[in-house]
């Protein structure tokens, strides 16, 4: 598939993309939708991937869906918004939530609607001092989707996610790294600079443990401590035969930098 609407490049262990519709803030149309999975799949495919990093071009990170690709006007007959979360927002965020390796999220400029919540999918976000998050939803009658109302209680608790879910006000890159939304925020001129030194510091890292360690903590939502400790146990038995582990064991008594594989 040739792409129009992202940029993507897969070089040293990372897998880069960016969201490129810049004049439209790089709003989603079904065309981007079909790009985006279209390059997740390589991601899943290609063994050589360690980091997954995710931005946007231009002066901001996402503004959602793009009205204009499914617009209806008032006494008009509706759309099935139902089909278009069913067909590209769950599976996108499935998508990121489920590759077996770190997913760094670098947010510049506004993130709206599904854009804040496509970011907030991710398992590190890291935003520029003058990025922004709102969940634009509530001014069109909607309700956060991509992942939205099941994220933000998750992250934040039931109060500031119910504020922010029903009030749709900006909340500043500072104030989401104060309330523990997001990893941190940066200068915005060091945005980038932050994002690929965290993906080149991934790309060298344990993979595997790292995968698992994701999952682990995505999965403890669902379990009881009993049920955690049991995953725990299973998981920390596979990894203990891991030419990871052992390089890293070696590494540190011979004082030396280890060497990891990711396998």
């Amino acid at each position: 598939m040739s792409y129009e609407n992202i940029l993507f490049e897969i070089q040293g262990g990372i897998a880069k993309l960016t969201l490129n519709r810049p004049d439209k803030l790089n709003s989603f149309t079904q065309a981007m939708h079909l790009e985006v999975r279209d390059a997740l799949a390589k991601v899943q495919a290609d063994k050589s991937v360690r980091v997954f990093l995710l931005t946007g071009a231009g002066r901001g990170f996402c503004a959602g869906q793009d009205l204009g690709d499914r617009a209806v006007e008032p006494g008009a007959e509706g759309v099935d918004l139902g089909d278009s979360v069913e067909k590209f927002y769950a599976p996108l965020v499935l998508a990121l939530r489920s590759l077996p390796m770190p997913v760094i999220c670098a947010v510049n400029g506004v993130a709206a609607g599904a854009g804040a919540n496509l970011a907030l999918a991710c398992d590190i976000v890291i935003a520029g001092k003058s990025a922004s998050f709102v969940e634009a939803f509530c001014r069109l009658g909607l309700i956060p989707d991509t992942g939205g109302t099941w994220i933000l209680p998750r992250l934040i608790g039931m109060a500031r996610a119910t504020g922010l879910a029903m009030l749709g006000e900006k909340l500043t890159a500072d104030r989401a790294e104060q309330w523990g939304l997001i990893w941190k925020s940066v200068p915005d001129e060091l945005l980038m600079t932050e994002a690929t030194a965290m993906a080149e510091h991934f790309a060298t890292a344990p993979t595997k443990g790292l995968a698992y360690t994701k999952k682990a903590l995505q999965i403890s939502h669902c379990n009881s401590l009993p049920e955690q400790l049991k995953l725990e146990g299973e998981m920390m038995r596979e990894l203990g035969y891991s030419h990871d582990y052992r390089e890293g064991v070696a590494a540190f008594i011979a004082k030396r930098a280890p060497e990891f594989k990711g396998e």
